[in-house]
């Protein structure tokens, strides 16, 4: 028998008192945890398979369970926690790259929490948005550097097109496959319902839910998963991904576990094989190239939709968004290095990449330098916690945010990150069906809902507090930030004064 060298990260603690043999846990747990015992006549845990997701925390009828981090330690090192004692070991034992979801958990520096907002007080007095009308509209999309008007004098109107969005936030990009039919059934109508846009992903587009076009952006990835003519005329806008927050520089893996049924159809690929997007698109290795694919995918739908292109958030970030905007596209989506994933190398997850909050401050810098910010929206994403993480992000310079962890949390995602093992107790990271089935749509779709109303009149009631009134008088409107605890370089880079200057 093979030594075992890692002890379970966590420990399942049952109450003998309060357990009553109902097997709730035994039935609800797709990682097999809990088992019954006949012959004792008592419940039994595996504790090395839990993932500590608490659906048998959360269901159990008499709380006679709790999931604890294991107390057990290694001998104390400074210079070797341990997490990189365990990893050596998985590696030495498998081979093979780690794998992890979500965003990284590393205590990096969270920068919306080290900036504060103004509010308006004598000489500019704050608004109150219960009584006077507060604009969260946005139109993401090119603008025109000024106003035209016809040989009549009249006001040319023919704007490039544009997405309208009801207030400033999306649903970030979740492939299916990488999660449910239930979790894109959820996105799709409350996207529908708020006026806002969700994301495909570069899974393609579920037969069923091409009614939502208007409130979808569909994704071009180097994969090409799913795209066809139909599914681009379908979508509001085309997004291109170049990359994503939690993994740059690095493609997409949809192991073929996952790849059956419906989501073989949509990605149009041979079921049971692996749906692996290449790191690069091979048909682009310059801005010149991405010009083309930009203007490939206007001229294949008519110039009738404007076109993203998606980035993450890297050193030179403000260079490479300069380049796009200058492509012809509309729209720039800046993931940051905190984004979440269904799956990445756990190595890149954690070291590879910038921070949103300095890549979106650098990149609106820049455009503005040049004289192009007008060319493009900016669309921000990679952990936006809260309404006021994105009263920040705009007046750091976005247009929009695009929300994706704070998306699933709504649907009842428990952060426990283990998407890759495709066995989500919750039903949203997940193809099993009787596992999907857990995440009811119509529940679902409502907890979204609510968490974008909720949010949107927080955003609301900040904008008064400042004596601004419309997302537009926010955008890029740095003044209104502060730093706390923050260093020059910093400071600089996020284009904000310290707090008390």
């Amino acid at each position: 028998m093979p030594v075992q060298f890692l002890y379970p990260e966590y420990e399942v603690m049952r109450s003998p008192d309060l357990c009553i043999l109902c097997r709730v846990c035994e039935r609800e747990c797709a990682n097999e945890v809990h088992r019954y015992d006949a012959g004792r006549k008592r419940m039994l845990a595996d504790s090395a398979k839990c993932v500590n997701c608490h659906r048998c925390v959360a269901l159990c009828p008499t709380r006679a369970l709790k999931i604890v981090k294991s107390d057990h330690t290694f001998k104390e090192n400074a210079n070797w926690p341990r997490q990189s004692i365990e990893e050596i070991y998985r590696q030495a034992e498998s081979g093979g790259v780690l794998l992890s979801s979500m965003g990284t958990p590393k205590d990096y520096p969270i920068y919306w929490d080290k900036i504060l907002i103004n509010a308006s007080q004598v000489t500019n007095p704050s608004i109150d948005p219960l009584r006077e009308p507060m604009e969260t509209r946005v139109f993401l999309g090119a603008k025109p550097d000024s106003i035209r008007r016809d040989q009549n004098g009249k006001i040319i109107t023919d704007l490039p097109p544009r997405i309208p969005l009801s207030t400033p936030i999306m649903f970030s990009a979740m492939s299916y496959g990488s999660i449910s039919y239930n979790a894109h059934a959820s996105l799709a109508r409350a996207a529908k319902e708020l006026g806002i846009c969700y994301n495909t992903g570069e899974g393609g587009l579920h037969e069923d839910f091409y009614e939502y076009g208007p409130n979808t952006i569909v994704q071009v990835a180097s994969g090409r998963f799913g795209v066809h003519k139909d599914y681009l005329e379908t979508g509001a806008a085309i997004e291109i991904k170049m990359g994503q927050g939690a993994k740059p520089g690095i493609g997409g893996h949809l192991p073929g576990a996952k790849v059956f049924g419906d989501v073989s159809r949509t990605r149009m690929i041979p079921a049971g094989t692996d749906a692996i997007s290449p790191a690069p698109h091979h048909d682009i290795y310059s801005i010149e190239d991405l010009r083309q694919l930009v203007f490939s995918l206007k001229e294949a739908t008519e110039y009738k939709k404007p076109v993203i292109v998606k980035i993450a958030a890297v050193h030179n970030v403000a260079a490479i968004a300069s380049g796009i905007a200058r492509s012809g596209a509309d729209i720039i989506a800046i993931d940051g290095f905190r984004g979440g994933t269904g799956a990445a190398p756990t190595r890149i997850r954690a070291n590879v990449g910038i921070p949103i909050e300095l890549a979106l401050a650098s990149v609106d810098q820049r455009l503005r330098d040049e004289g192009i910010r007008g060319n493009v929206s900016i669309v921000a994403g990679g952990s936006i916690h809260s309404s006021a993480d994105i009263v920040k992000a705009i007046a750091l310079g976005a247009d929009a945010v695009y929300i994706g962890t704070a998306a699933l949390l709504a649907l009842g995602c428990h952060l426990c990150r283990s998407c890759q093992s495709g066995r989500c107790n919750w039903g949203i990271a997940t193809q099993i069906p009787e596992l999907v089935g857990r995440l009811d749509p119509e529940i679902g779709y409502k907890r979204l809902v609510n968490l974008v109303h909720a949010w949107t009149h927080e955003i609301k009631e900040m904008m008064g507090g400042m004596g601004i009134n419309s997302i537009e008088a926010l955008k890029g409107n740095r003044l209104m930030l502060r730093g706390i605890g923050l260093s020059e370089t910093e400071l600089k880079i996020l284009g904000i004064r310290h707090a008390g200057e």
